[in-house]
């Protein structure tokens, strides 16, 4: 009796066996592809996509075998796929082990186009078993762009805005050159591409949102699109001289502003004018024993917002610099430092006025948001003149006016969790009309400063 028993099971599970080996070729098998679309965001010719995917799972008992994953277009289509490690534009005969699945891998690549504004390429991906055949779509917006890749810039040049400008490699402007960028440009830096500036740069945004300059990564699909730290930066140099940056938006960078050395002349070597630095992942400015002039400026969400470092001269009037703890950047360090010596302690006077500004975090560790460290007996004269910070511990060996401390300046709009910043400031804001008059008569938004006492910041509330 417990031979045939045996026999029994023995025989039940050899069938089981054999069902899980042999194929599924019923046209109602239940496979489940797990997207019907796939997005991609502004891509530029040549520079590629972010890859996505999508999976293709074998719901049944038995093995299925897929005649074919294939893109529509065929070899000629701007979009790669790879199906289970194979990279074609059509892979057949593909075999997925019962309840089990396996991964498709999608990219576009866009070639150069005559036309200025986006287009959209489409194309789609058949999968086909068993008499069925299923359709992934496939959409991507690209758009055409002046690219340069170890640009160099020798004589005096201007961009226009007639295409976004895509920079691979480095950009480079040399000695005794400006580059001139005209409002409502959008230069797209890539990663490992640096903006150098050993000459002088001359930006020329205005007011209006799409008269602004943008500086940001040339990576515009999810989830990179806002990732800090995409590309270096710009770095000015110590024979850099004159720079101007009017209406300037710089973002998602790892320092966005790099100043070395005092200028050639007696000229700020570096003069922002209306200039929202944002997501910076180590600095939105860094300056080593240098000069900068900075107006009506946001300096958002950075590592460092403003390090100041061995010495230089600086004027800061109604900039509004604040940090926020977020999923890219951890609210670590004070927004901003302030020191006449560097990391081998040698030190460079230092001359410093912050005026009519904003310094302010939340959700992080600091518990001051402004740090002064003087060493040596160089000249040192740090002067905060009406201002709203956070601080436990006032600064030392600086002077001071009109200071509010630790009221929350009521900014607009705080949503981390959506990454979603608004600066202005609210009607009841501890910040308006706080500030001594200035020749500043504008705003970040170019909107007019009133005649009496402005508000703190980079914003004025209007009426």
């Amino acid at each position: 009796m417990k031979a045939i028993t045996l026999i029994t099971l023995s025989a039940a599970a050899l069938l089981i066996a054999c069902r899980k080996d042999s194929f599924i070729t019923s046209g109602d098998a239940r496979v489940i592809i797990t997207a019907d679309t796939l997005k991609y965001d502004t891509v530029f010719p040549t520079t590629g996509s972010v890859t996505q995917l999508f999976k293709i799972i074998n719901d049944n008992d038995q093995k299925l075998r897929l005649s074919s994953v294939k893109l529509m277009a065929g070899p000629s289509s701007a979009f790669k796929i790879n199906v289970d490690g194979f990279t074609s534009s059509e892979v057949n005969n593909i075999e997925i082990e019962a309840n089990d699945s396996i991964y498709v891998f999608v990219q576009v690549n866009v070639n150069q186009n005559t036309a200025n504004l986006p287009f959209v390429i489409r194309d789609s991906i058949q999968v086909s078993y068993n008499g069925n055949n299923r359709l992934v779509q496939l959409e991507a917006w690209g758009q055409n762009a002046h690219f340069f890749r170890d640009k160099e810039i020798s004589a005096d040049e201007t961009w226009a805005n007639d295409l976004p400008y895509v920079i691979l490699g480095y950009l480079r402007v040399n000695a005794n050159s400006k580059l001139t960028i005209d409002k409502g440009c959008r230069i797209y830096v890539h990663a490992d591409a640096p903006i150098i500036v050993d000459g002088t740069l001359q930006v020329n945004g205005l007011k209006d949102t799409a008269d602004r300059v943008y500086f940001t990564g040339d990576r515009l699909d999810e989830p990179y699109k806002n990732y800090p730290a995409s590309w270096p930066g710009i770095y000015f140099s110590a024979g850099s001289k004159d720079n101007v940056l009017n209406y300037a938006a710089i973002k998602n960078s790892y320092q966005s502003i790099a100043v070395q050395d005092p200028s050639p002349n007696a000229n700020p070597k570096v003069t922002l004018n209306e200039c929202v630095i944002d997501n910076s992942y180590d600095a939105g400015i860094i300056a080593s024993n240098s000069s900068i002039a900075a107006r009506n400026c946001l300096i958002s969400n950075c590592g460092k917002n403003i390090a100041i470092i061995k010495g230089g001269n600086y004027s800061f009037t109604h900039c509004t610099v604040a940090s926020y703890s977020n999923g890219y950047i951890q609210h670590r360090d004070p927004v901003l430092q302030v020191r006449n010596f560097d990391g081998s302690n040698a030190t460079a006077d230092l001359n410093a006025v912050f005026r009519n500004c904003i310094f302010w975090g939340e959700n992080g560790i600091v518990d001051d948001e402004v740090v002064v460290n003087k060493a040596g007996a160089t000249i040192f004269s740090v002067n905060f003149d009406h201002n709203l910070w956070k601080v436990r511990t006032a600064p030392s060996n600086i002077t001071s006016n009109q200071i509010i401390n630790d009221q929350k300046p009521l900014f607009d709009t705080i949503d981390v969790s959506r990454q979603f910043y608004n600066f202005r400031l609210k009607d009841d804001s501890p910040a308006k009309n706080k500030g001594v008059a200035t020749p500043v008569i504008i705003d970040l938004d170019g909107k007019t400063r009133p005649v009496g006492l402005p508000d703190l910041g980079c914003f004025e509330i209007q009426p």
